[in-house]
């Protein structure tokens, strides 16, 4: 009789679905208290968006270094101290008191989340075969996006009965548990975990090499050989592409819909739901879609190249529409399509990071989040500008046509090839040297 297969890749693929929605609600938290913080500080457009450049900054500089931390000392510790770090700044953002202290607590706030993607993407790839992976990286990316869903409405509520430094002491709180679940529920190694069976481990291993499996071997990956190739360029340029579109809607959408479109603060709490909310259900089911299609023999390379770029395409043609529109309820309807379909281009991505990193797979998610993150270094600050000089439909049009330049890089980016072709695939997979006869 069969052995009936353990669940817990699964159970760790939702509780990185947590900690995603408690990370993106840490972040979008400060965008709607923006206009309380920036009436009580008397900030304008550009000095609160170059606050939020400054998260953006720390948070890009940890992409790599994060990547190489969870592959060197493993994703439970990366994540556990990243989340204990974040929260912490989350609370002293309620203590700041001028730009300054606005600025350097929401850089060290970045710093903070730097190692967060890239120890989730090192998970993903110890814990989920390639014909899971596509769901697997959606559950955190999911998550992500709920975060901005029900963000505003509560952030709302608490500035509302309590004024908005509630809201930071609250979300950090929040945080510190999360952290300390994390550190309890996960481990580095399916093979050491103890509600891990051998039906399950056998599941894992299917179809993954052993060189991207050995987690016992500590290497650095190969950064010099990563620079010289195209697609390490392609993966980065496509996500700094989707990424700034994204940042525009975190960092200014609460403001645009009241300052644009005339919507009260209640109003805003549910209308900025709507994107997000299309986003998250867009990314989990992209992620289910493509692992189907994976598994029933559809090439990698064409799978992740072809949800990439559509997602690219439909969203810069409905952000123009949305830039044109006339009614704020129409308005809000091409937002939603616009930022819901990136979902295709955001999974995508994760899952192409899997593909082609195997092993080092923390380093090149680093990297491609580096890249995204770059886009978030300008999209408050630059949006601000467009917005400031030639009005909020101009920067959405601008917003659009960055979008469009991202298609070509899917092209080049050949997931099916990985970037550091196994020299070592007969060596012993050293991921599994704990005896598997006594596991239930």
């Amino acid at each position: 009789m069969s052995q009936k297969s353990t669940n817990m890749r699964w159970i760790l693929g939702f509780s990185l679905f947590l900690i995603g929605f408690v990370a993106y609600m840490d972040r979008v938290n400060l965008s709607v208290a923006g206009p309380l913080i920036m009436k009580d500080f008397g900030f304008d457009k550009v000095q609160f968006g170059l606050v939020q450049t400054l998260f953006f900054i720390g948070y890009s500089l940890m992409q790599v270094p994060g990547g190489l931390i969870a592959e060197r000392f493993g994703a439970r510790k990366a994540m556990a101290l990243a989340i204990g770090w974040w929260s912490s700044f989350t609370i002293l953002t309620a203590y700041a008191s001028n730009f300054l202290t606005f600025g350097i607590v929401r850089a060290l706030f970045g710093v903070g989340e730097g190692p967060l993607y890239p120890g989730a993407s090192v998970l993903v790839s110890k814990w989920f075969n390639k014909k899971e992976r596509g769901t697997a990286n959606s559950f955190i990316l999911a998550g992500s996006f709920v975060g901005p869903v029900l963000a505003p409405a509560i952030t709302v509520y608490i500035m509302t009965a309590f004024g908005w430094r509630a809201v930071f002491w609250l979300f950090g709180a929040v945080g510190f548990l999360v952290a300390l679940g994390w550190w309890l529920l996960a481990r580095d190694n399916p093979a050491n975990h103890p509600f891990v069976n051998k039906a399950e481990l056998d599941k894992i291993i299917e179809g993954t090499s052993q060189a991207s499996m050995e987690s016992e071997k500590k290497e650095f990956a190969p950064l010099g050989k990563f620079i010289n190739s195209v697609q390490f360029w392609a993966i980065g340029f496509q996500y700094f592409v989707a990424d700034y579109i994204m940042y525009v809607y975190l960092a200014w959408l609460p403001i645009y819909l009241m300052e644009a479109q005339h919507f009260s603060l209640k109003e805003m709490g549910i209308m900025a739901a709507f994107p997000w909310l299309a986003l998250a259900i867009t990314t989990l089911s992209t992620g289910v879609i493509s692992d189907r299609l994976v598994s029933r023999g559809v090439s990698v390379a064409k799978v992740r190249v072809y949800f990439g770029s559509l997602g690219l395409v439909i969203s810069s043609i409905a952000l123009y529409f949305a830039a044109v529109s006339v009614k704020p309820m129409i308005t809000v309807l091409w937002l939603t399509l616009s930022l819901g379909i990136l979902g295709f281009t955001f999974n995508a991505s994760w899952a192409s990071c899997n593909d082609l990193g195997q092993k080092f797979t923390g380093t090149v998610s680093g990297w491609m989040n580096l890249c995204g993150n770059l886009g978030g270094v300008l999209a408050p600050t630059l949006t601000a500008i467009v917005a400031t000089h030639w009005g909020w439909q101009s920067a959405l049009v601008f917003t659009a046509g960055i979008g469009l330049t991202g298609v070509i890089a899917w092209f080049l980016v050949k997931p099916d090839v990985p970037l550091v072709i196994a020299d070592n695939a007969s060596e012993k997979d050293q991921r599994f040297e704990k005896p598997l006869s006594s596991r239930v």
